[in-house]
């Protein structure tokens, strides 16, 4: 089973980046995050076309999340139940039946916008209610993967030297990263070895992408039964040199089922 997250920074405006790049990879399971239009401008149709069902939640120029499968999606939750939250950035559904049932819980991560402000209490109150969360699904998924962009490079070495910014690499914020670890999931892409300056997102300024002054800020967490299953984790670069990218890249793990 191949599992993947893209924030793509706009479907409407890279609906044909996705299309063509499901075609290509083949995955099972599509995590999209700030897909930046209202529910029902969601192109079902279209994926539904090459082979995915769909479930979605959007809100009007910002955010919007959702979940594409080549197997009936079942149980869908929209928004952290345990959070009241205005804005669309949790969406969790089972894929498959029986042993080959994965709880997959696709998130966008609010992003803090400075350590002094409102946005950041906000990012660290969500991220306290996602931890509950999570904890509370371990106990009925043994099988769980919680993916999406996180907007939290959680080492130093998922940051580019250059890199100029306090937010998304506080300590505060890589403390909550560590809680979500704490609670049995792993980091599946340091099950492996990675070449060094591995990131999955450059600023569109100052040629960030070709100076590959980036953050490896997108993630797949595995609970451990997973974890145990995981063949590969893998950051994929060449959508970000597409025409009009996303300033996020594709992020795949692999399972054995």
């Amino acid at each position: 089973m191949k599992i993947a997250s893209w924030n793509v920074n706009s479907l409407s405006v890279r609906l044909e980046q996705v299309i063509d790049w499901l075609n290509q990879s083949q995955v099972d399971v599509l995590c999209l995050q700030e897909l930046k239009m209202e529910t029902h401008k969601f192109p079902e149709e279209a994926f539904k076309a090459i082979g995915y069902h769909a479930v979605w939640s959007g809100q009007k120029t910002y955010n919007g999340v959702a979940i594409l499968s080549r197997t009936p999606l079942a149980n869908v939750q929209i928004n952290n139940p345990l959070y009241d939250d205005e804005q669309q950035r949790l969406i969790a559904a089972d894929v498959g039946t029986g042993e080959q049932l994965v709880r997959v819980i696709g998130v966008y991560c609010p992003n803090g916008s400075s350590l002094d402000s409102d946005k950041f209490i906000y990012k660290m109150a969500w991220f306290d209610a996602l931890n509950q969360y999570v904890r509370e699904q371990l106990q009925q998924y043994p099988a769980l993967v919680l993916t999406g962009d996180f907007n939290i490079a959680p080492e130093d070495r998922d940051v580019h030297a250059k890199y100029s910014g306090d937010v998304l690499i506080s300590p505060a914020e890589r403390k909550q990263f560590q809680g979500l670890l704490a609670l049995g999931m792993k980091d599946s892409f340091r099950l492996f070895e990675q070449a060094e300056k591995s990131f999955s997102w450059w600023d569109y300024r100052q040629f960030g992408f070709k100076r590959n002054a980036g953050l490896r800020i997108d993630h797949l967490l595995l609970s451990d039964a997973l974890a145990n299953k995981c063949t590969a984790s893998v950051i994929d670069k060449a959508p970000r040199a597409n025409e009009r990218p996303s300033d996020h890249t594709p992020v795949i793990v692999e399972l054995a089922m």
